[in-house]
């Protein structure tokens, strides 16, 4: 296997070494790049380091997210820790177990093929050699890169991959010890931020002593440009006088917004970079139906705020972040410190939620900055609610229209999507700007918004493309630069919308040819077998064939995708009742992720997004005021309570472990949104195409 051919995280970082260690207290040290986010990523990595080398699970100790000591996986997102991560991974073990057996086999004088591991010892010809991994390690070259050439373990050989385990990182959450708000460090000094209201506004007075009569306590105020840091050994003091300061402060060259700005029909016909993907036009003739959706802009609400930890001492600035990347958060903050990225340590602790690009990396910039400024001590840095809300990078508002044209019998054969969208990735590492950095005395420049290009998912156009057999498929893209607010990454970038606005078009086309909404999807995926297999799977476990006319209150809808058309596949049935507003009562999924590591994990996944995704649809908008974002709490930015979970949650693994492993952190968001969409139709009798489904929009509707 060549470099170019290597999965990406083993091409980065070929050197076994830099993975895998055996260390005196025979244990494994496992070293990743990917970063346990809530998705059960530790569990899974040992599973597979354990099975490729043939060591017990328990001897696994791993290390996640640490410049200093792990490879450079880049940043976990995209729903590639096991696609990507979990392959390199395979790949260093059989490597590496492969030289441990080349070594010993020169030593015993006989063939590698003679030479079987069990629990870790070395047997030759089913019989004990007395000898290990570790006896056997320090013999061997483990710097040598990788070439990916050694076939890993056979899948009929698997023991722990495939079978469900324990979480490894339960525990410590459930004791409160896993997460970074929980860190303390000697020397600590609480820092709280006073923001700028917008990029470019100028900080003209500040009432530093009305801000420590609020505070109450010793404060020190800190002033850097237009970045102020609020100063405490006293949390308490510190957030007192963050709570304070907003209303002490004066800025000039803010800008205003209005509210016709937070939704998505305002981003069409704005200033936008256009691209066209798929085949080109001209249409084909027929029949044209067309239909327009949107999503409006949406939070992270990561449910504990974002927090960071930075100490400057004898010259080497620690950083420690919930960062998805903790080698592009290095280069990010190299960057706007001046500093080369060696005098920089960026180590993962992980954060009380978060799937996307939040506050986490902004956060680690503001105890950066401020440890730079003051040395010698630990500054932890803990976002207020309101700031969360207010500053985080959100989920971009979009709007969708869809145009199909149909064949006699009422099957699409020309498809176009037509796509406005605010930037899914501004990332620092992919052209943005951390938030900090905006308001020190020399600010970043402008970004220029840009967009995943196609081989690497997609952004606003992530699944826009239908993975049905449809003769021509085309997708034209409106990049809008001008968004008003910060937009980047968010669970499923734009494959929400579209699969959502896609699988509500399908079920309106099905309506239209007078065809159950299952029977023409299968309709359309003939040659397509691992999709048309999911969405039969989800319909026999839902008894779809149980659906009745709809109209009643009471509706069955159903939602598919495969995530970025080459990762899971998954096929979600809903069954809602509606009244005064949308009761979610029961969810059914079928995934297909070819091999799974660990089925409960997987399930999790499906589980943890199909809630996600329900919250999404029922009920979360980011709302603006005049200064800025007004959602700040949930009072105001609502999501999915525990008292309407789904009263049932079905999840079933399609098997097919001959397959390679799919991602599947994000493949049941759309398909999810989708089913609500198309349950909720079915029940009313009418069509609700724009997100969230809330008792106003719903009232709307209904009343024309």
């Amino acid at each position: 296997m060549s470099a170019t051919t290597l999965p990406a995280s083993l091409a980065t970082t070929p050197s076994p070494a830099k993975w895998l260690r055996f260390d005196p207290d025979r244990t494994v040290h496992l070293s990743v790049g990917k970063v346990e986010i809530g998705q059960g990523i530790m569990t899974a990595l040992a599973q597979i380091a354990a099975e490729e080398l043939d060591v017990p699970l328990d001897t696994i100790r791993l290390l996640a997210g640490d410049t200093d000591l792990a490879p450079d996986e880049g940043s976990t997102t995209s729903s590639l820790s096991i696609e990507v991560g979990g392959a390199s991974l395979r790949l260093v073990g059989a490597e590496v177990r492969a030289r441990m057996i080349a070594r010993l086999a020169q030593r015993l004088n006989c063939a590698p093929a003679d030479i079987t591991v069990a629990d870790g010892a070395f047997l030759r010809a089913g019989v004990p050699t007395g000898q290990d991994y570790w006896s056997v390690a320090p013999e061997v070259d483990l710097v040598r890169p990788a070439d990916g050439a050694t076939a890993p373990k056979p899948i009929a050989e698997y023991r722990l991959v495939g079978r469900s385990a324990p979480r490894r990182d339960l525990p410590a959450k459930i004791s409160g010890a896993a997460f970074i708000q929980d860190l303390v460090r000697p020397d600590l000094l609480h820092a709280r931020m006073l923001r700028q209201p917008f990029r470019g506004a100028r900080l003209a007075a500040l009432d530093e002593a009305a801000i420590r009569r609020a505070a109450g306590g010793e404060l020190r105020i800190l002033r850097h440009g237009n970045f102020v840091a609020l100063l405490s050994a006293n949390e308490t003091v510190a957030h007192r006088a963050a709570a304070a300061a907003p209303t002490h402060a004066q800025w000039e060259n803010v800008r205003r917004l209005t509210p016709a700005q937070q939704e998505a029909a305002w981003l069409v016909g704005q200033p936008s970079d256009d691209r066209e993907i798929g085949d080109p036009g001209p249409a084909a003739a027929g029949t044209v139906v067309e239909a327009r959706y949107s999503r409006p802009y949406i939070a992270h609400a990561s449910i504990g705020p974002s927090c960071a930890l930075a100490e400057n001492r004898d010259g080497h600035l620690s950083v420690w972040s919930h960062t998805q990347g903790v080698y592009p958060l290095r280069a990010a903050l190299a960057r706007v410190l001046d500093r080369r990225p060696e005098t920089i340590s960026v180590h993962h602790a992980q954060g009380a939620g978060c799937y996307g690009h939040n506050g986490a990396d902004d956060a680690a910039l503001d105890a950066a900055v401020v440890a730079t400024l003051v040395p010698d001590r630990c500054i932890r840095v803990q976002w207020r609610r309101e700031e969360e809300f207010g500053f985080e990078p959100l989920g971009s508002a979009m709007a969708i229209s869809l145009r199909a044209v149909l064949d006699p019998a009422g099957k699409p054969i020309d498809w176009t999507a037509e796509i406005w969208s605010g930037s899914h990735v501004q990332r620092p590492a992919m052209g943005g700007n951390l938030l900090g950095h905006e308001a020190l005395p020399v600010p970043a420049p402008d970004p220029r918004p840009t967009d995943p290009s196609e081989a690497a998912g997609g952004g606003g156009t992530r699944n826009a493309i239908p993975h049905y057999a449809i003769a021509a498929r085309r997708v034209l893209h409106h990049l809008v630069p001008g968004a008003p607010v910060r937009t980047s990454a968010l669970r499923g970038l734009g494959a929400v919308a579209n699969v959502f606005a896609l699988e509500s078009f399908m079920d309106e086309l099905a309506a239209r040819a007078g065809v159950d909404p299952v029977t023409y999807r299968l309709s359309l995926l003939d040659g397509r077998p691992r999709a048309a297999g999911v969405i039969a799977r989800a319909a026999t476990m839902a008894g779809w064939v149980r659906r009745g006319p709809g109209g009643d209150g009471h509706g069955w809808g159903i939602g598919f995708a495969q995530y970025k058309n080459r990762s899971a596949y998954a096929a979600v049935v809903a069954e809602v009742e509606v009244e005064r507003e949308v009761r979610l009562r029961r969810v059914w999924c079928a995934a297909d992720a070819g091999l799974v590591v660990n089925p409960d994990g997987m399930r999790n996944q499906l589980e943890g997004g199909i809630l996600q995704a329900a919250s999404f649809t029922l009920k979360e908008q980011i709302t603006f005021g005049e200064t800025g974002v007004s959602s700040l709490d949930w009072e105001t930015y609502p999501i999915l309570r525990f008292s309407e979970v789904p009263e049932e949650i079905a999840c079933d693994l399609i098997d097919a472990p001959e397959e390679r492993a799919l991602g599947v952190g994000e493949c049941t968001l759309g398909p999810t949104a989708a089913a609500i969409g198309n349950a909720v139709a079915h029940a009313l009798g009418v069509r609700i195409r724009d997100m969230p489904f809330t008792r106003e929009r719903i009232a709307a509707v209904l009343l024309g």
